[in-house]
């Protein structure tokens, strides 16, 4: 009872915040991935996923390439996920338990594109989509066409469950890569290939970040 108690308590504060999608997380099966110490690994249980919307105007303004318009809103919905982040922390500390916020937005190794955690599967567990054939988590509402942002506990939660949806027949992602990064599956997604394609964009001065969008654009959840 209490763990349910605590999670609808806890949807309800971070979801009033602004957020459009939330889920918990049972992280034990990914946290030693988690570049963080070993003791913080070994107190946390949960991970709290919250998404928000990217703007579909913004995102139909990208045609072969990302657009100054597109980087400054994804850096402005990173902020606000990080603001949100930042309050669901401070509510579930004020409630006794550890809470660690993690950056919508900070690599640790570009190559690599690794953050100290990854979003998508914490997202993933928390029953947020699925990974898709963009690499990237698709919720059947929102399609790829949002943000994640990550809060770590020990407070205890209900679990959500991962969701057993998937792309189906849909390959526009596919279609429209302009790197040809994207295969048939997630797992033979083409990470080199896609880094290239951004270092491009990014020596265009077409964005100060390594970002793309065209397969966020093209992915709205609706499959054929």
């Amino acid at each position: 009872m209490e763990k349910e108690k605590n999670y609808l308590e806890l949807r309800d504060f971070s979801l009033g915040l602004g957020p459009d999608l939330f889920g918990v997380a049972d992280i034990s099966s990914i946290k030693h991935e988690f570049i963080l110490s070993s003791r913080i690994r070994q107190e946390i249980t949960a991970g709290i996923s919250l998404a928000a919307r990217l703007s579909a105007g913004v995102l139909e303004d990208i045609e072969d390439a990302p657009t100054r318009l597109y980087f400054h809103h994804y850096r402005t919905v990173n902020a606000f996920l990080d603001q949100c982040a930042f309050k669901v922390g401070a509510y579930i500390q004020g409630k006794g338990f550890l809470a660690i916020p993690i950056a919508a937005s900070q690599i640790v190794d570009w190559q690599k594109q690794n953050a100290h955690l990854s979003h998508k599967k914490v997202g993933y567990l928390a029953g947020l989509g699925w990974i898709g054939r963009n690499n990237l988590l698709v919720n059947e509402r929102l399609g790829s066409q949002f943000r994640l942002v990550t809060v770590l506990t020990n407070m205890p939660l209900k679990m959500d469950s991962p969701s057993s949806q998937s792309c189906g027949s849909c390959r526009r992602c596919v279609e429209f890569c302009p790197a040809q990064a994207i295969k048939e599956s997630p797992e033979d997604f083409d990470h080199q290939r896609c880094f290239e394609r951004l270092k491009e964009f990014q020596r265009m001065r077409l964005a100060d970040q390594y970002i793309c969008g065209i397969c966020v654009r093209v992915c709205t959840g609706k499959r054929p």
